[in-house]
């Protein structure tokens, strides 16, 4: 496999782990205040690809992430979903869901050989946007995410912010989340 049909892409490819070195910044149902998380992480990249649609070529990787509180067992948050490159126009799309019942599609331009990238999505964007449940956008409406990606070897660094409009809080949240993380295989 040629991994520079990845592009950008190529240096994710494999699976990741942290330490609880992740801070997630959120509000808290339980307590009604914003408050930090610190949380471990696992992540795998699994590479397709191609996939063709008329003249556009994408390269992807399939992913899978969880994050744990200290101490739990369980995953606090979980997403699947794709990250692909589409080489033609420079883009970076990631696309994904988590069981909270929110979708979206980030995006961002990337030259091929780029290690850090900028994805972002917008409430009402038809390219790159968000869609969550019915209870969700009446409750907490996400109307931005955005996420810096850095690739360093055998290090994958992201700081990400998802701006909610939440009815139990007076100001709009800046939901950030960050990692570093290490790829321990080159197997997703």
């Amino acid at each position: 496999m040629a991994n520079e049909e990845w592009g950008p892409l190529a240096g994710l490819i494999g699976t990741w782990e942290s330490g609880f070195d992740g801070l997630d910044v959120s509000y808290h149902n339980d307590n009604g205040k914003i408050a930090e998380t610190a949380f471990r992480e696992r992540t795998t990249f699994d590479p397709f690809g191609p996939v063709e649609s008329g003249v556009q070529r994408l390269y992807g990787l399939d992913y899978r992430t969880a994050a744990y509180r200290q101490g739990e067992d369980r995953p606090f948050h979980t997403e699947v979903g794709y990250w692909m490159w589409d080489a033609m126009q420079r883009q970076i799309v990631r696309c994904f869901t988590s069981p909270r019942a929110t979708t979206l599609i980030a995006g961002g331009t990337a030259e091929p050989d780029a290690t850090t990238f900028k994805l972002v999505a917008e409430l009402g964007s038809n390219t790159y946007g968000i869609l969550s449940s019915r209870y969700l956008d009446e409750v907490a409406k996400t109307t931005r995410f955005d996420v810096t990606v850095t690739v360093n070897g055998d290090t994958f660094t992201y700081d990400e912010t998802t701006v909610v409009e939440h009815t139990k809080f007076p100001a709009v949240i800046l939901h950030t989340d960050r990692n570093t993380l290490k790829r321990v295989s080159w197997e997703a």
